[in-house]
């Protein structure tokens, strides 16, 4: 199988070409060996950042962004934004702390802060 991309991870935007055979990637056209890691990554296993908000508890409509610390697998997202949507939190709340751990390998972090 062969599938064609546009590398994201630098400004250059490497036009790629992923030749898929018997579980390995074979990537040609990226200038860099960071296109050469994506490629490979988005085709065998793809994963993005999950961002959302969670409910403020002790706040009237109040909302904090959150994001996870490290991207899960892209079939995971739907159960991670499952778990959010079920959550709560309690302000006071600062940029960095760790709201939930391990969501599907990821720790759940606020990007807001909320006082």
């Amino acid at each position: 199988m062969k599938r064609n991309l546009t590398c994201i991870i630098c400004p250059r935007g490497c036009s790629l070409t992923v030749e898929l055979e018997n579980g390995n990637a074979n990537v040609t056209g990226n200038a860099c060996s960071k296109g050469a890691e994506y490629g490979t990554q988005e085709c065998l296993c793809p994963v993005r950042t999950v961002t959302s908000v969670l409910r403020v508890s002790n706040r009237r409509d109040t909302m904090v962004s959150v994001k996870t610390a490290v991207a899960v697998k892209k079939d995971d997202i739907f159960r991670v934004m499952e778990v959010l949507k079920n959550t709560l939190v309690t302000a006071p709340v600062e940029i960095g702390d760790v709201l939930l751990q391990d969501v599907f390998g990821a720790d759940i972090i606020a990007t807001k802060a909320v006082k």
